[in-house]
């Protein structure tokens, strides 16, 4: 039998309308480390941390530049006090004078280095912003994760417990047991569907929040490819003690505002030193010419900036007392990183030691009870609720795990450095 050529345009219509090449929707899969590099380049303060290096950067140039010279040039004609025939005819007169501050080299030294360490310290601001902030984007990711893992959750209990009242309402039409039994499971659907909602509203504030902490540069339709079991790594403790106060990024920032500071000490002092400019003179009139040359001196006899060197020491005492607080501080937030780590992997090792699945186990054996009318709705719901509780808790202990790490690499500035251009 032939076939038509209409019949020929209808199959190649159904093959292009049910090709899922043509409408197959491609959610953009990301991992941790991906939603990591997109927030820190896309991220508004970010960008600006990155700004102020440049402005420090800017402000080297500034400091290494030698002083301008300042030139002043008068003129004017001469007037006559007596007769042309005493003076003679009248004539113009030109000064220029050309002065040329010499700086000291000790002083002019002391702004350059501060003005680097100022560079130093924004690096260290920069790179604090951008470990904060990916800290933040790995904790959100996991809860992103969390909220998927609990609307899950939710939702096969709800069907656990629509089922149950379907059969219930089965049992009620043919009169098996009472009415009361078919309002209870009633209310029983309704709370799961109230909690499913609430989960499917949580999945959605958390995506809400990790598309602002990216300024919205990842698509909207984005999953994460990782998951709670991640496994989490870490060098031995004492690496990480030994580790963590050098590579911090606040610390470092303390750090390079302590060697500001002391430099500026040593530029107010230099600062004491007597001032000198050259001065070179050339004088024009109808007459004559003459140039002369020499040397301006600033004396300070009166005042010997003893306020600002005193500033200046009080300064740096601030910054080193600062320093070495934080410096134990960042000790201490590691310490408690490092054992809420070790608490939340107690944790999660004590489900699953086989916690979830006897819970699980006694689900089933209580719906299956339940179908066979050895068990009554109460027992089976009673043991849904312990089922759901602790698996709740298990999720929020890998959540807690994940979190501690965040923290712990975000105390030694450890992120994906190396994807970002700098």
């Amino acid at each position: 039998m032939q076939t038509s050529p209409f019949c020929y345009l209808l199959l190649s219509f159904s093959f292009v309308f049910s090709s899922p090449l043509v409408f197959a929707q491609q959610t953009a899969k990301l991992t941790i480390e991906e939603v990591q590099r997109t927030g820190l380049q896309a991220n508004g303060l970010v960008l600006a941390a990155r700004s102020q290096i440049g402005m420090a950067q800017a402000g080297v140039v500034a400091a290494s530049a030698f002083l301008n010279p300042e030139v002043t040039v008068t003129a004017g004609p001469d007037s006559n006090r007596y007769s042309l025939a005493i003076t003679g005819p009248t004539s113009m007169q030109r000064h220029v004078t050309v002065n040329q501050p010499i700086e000291n080299p000790v002083m002019r030294s002391a702004r350059i280095d501060a003005s680097e360490a100022v560079v130093d310290a924004s690096r260290a601001s920069y790179d604090q912003v951008r470990a904060d902030l990916a800290a933040q984007l790995r904790v959100r990711s996991y809860e992103l994760l969390l909220r998927q893992e609990q609307f899950a959750m939710e939702q096969s209990i709800y069907d656990l417990v629509e089922d149950v009242r379907l059969r219930i309402a089965i049992n009620v039409e043919r009169g098996e047991i009472a009415r009361f039994e078919l309002i209870r499971a009633d209310t029983e659907v309704q709370n799961a569907a109230n909690r499913r909602e609430a989960a499917r509203l949580g999945v959605q504030r958390a995506r809400i929040a990790l598309l602002q902490f990216t300024a919205g540069a990842i698509p909207a339709d984005f999953e994460i490819n990782a998951s709670l079991k991640d496994p989490v790594n870490f060098p031995a403790l004492e690496v990480l003690r030994q580790q963590v106060p050098g590579v911090n990024p606040e610390v470092m920032r303390l750090q390079a505002e302590q060697e500001r500071a002391n430099l500026r000490i040593s530029q107010e002092r230099a600062s004491v030193l007597p001032q000198i400019n050259v001065l070179y003179t050339n004088y024009q009139d109808a007459q004559f010419t003459s140039n002369t040359a020499g040397v301006s001196v600033r004396i300070p006899l009166w005042y010997r900036r003893r306020g600002e060197i005193d500033t200046a020491i009080h300064d740096s005492a601030r910054i080193r007392e600062t320093l070495e607080f934080r410096r134990f501080e960042v000790g201490q937030l590691f310490e408690s990183a490092w054992q809420s780590l070790q608490i939340a992997q107690r944790r999660v090792d004590m489900f699953e030691s086989g916690l979830i699945k006897e819970a699980e186990n006694a689900v089933q054996v209580a719906q299956s009870a339940y179908r066979f009318g050895e068990r009554g709705l109460i027992e089976v719901l009673d043991t849904q609720r312990i089922y759901r509780g602790i698996l709740g808790d298990s999720l929020q202990a890998r959540f807690d795990l994940q979190s501690a790490a965040a923290e712990i690499d975000r105390l030694r500035a450890h992120y994906p450095k190396e994807l970002l251009v700098e």
